[in-house]
C-alpha cells in the first residue's frame, strides 16, 4: 500500500488494516518516497534458525562453533 502524510492523518484506519493484513505501507510526501511502515513480526512468523544459510554448514567440521566464529570474525586490531 502507498500512503501520503495526509493519508496517515485522515485514513489511518485503512493504513492499520493494511498492516494487519501483513502489507508494507510505503510513505510518500509530495509524491516522493520517504520511508515505509512494516507490520510487526510475531515470534511465530519470523525467520527460522534452520532456514538461515549458516545453519548446519559446518555439521561435519572438526572445529567448534566458537572456533568457527572466531576464525570468521578475525583478530581484533589493538
Amino acid at each position: 500500500m502507498e500512503a501520503s502524510v495526509l493519508d496517515l492523518r485522515y485514513r489511518m484506519k485503512e493504513v492499520l488494516k493494511a498492516l494487519e493484513r501483513g502489507e508494507e505501507v510505503q510513505l510518500t510526501h509530495r509524491g516522493r518516497p520517504k520511508g515505509s511502515i512494516r507490520p510487526k513480526r510475531t515470534g511465530s512468523d519470523g525467520p527460522r534458525a534452520a532456514e538461515h544459510p549458516f545453519f548446519g554448514m559446518t555439521a561435519d567440521a572438526d572445529e567448534s562453533v566458537a572456533e568457527t566464529m572466531e576464525r570468521l570474525r578475525g583478530g581484533r586490531a589493538v
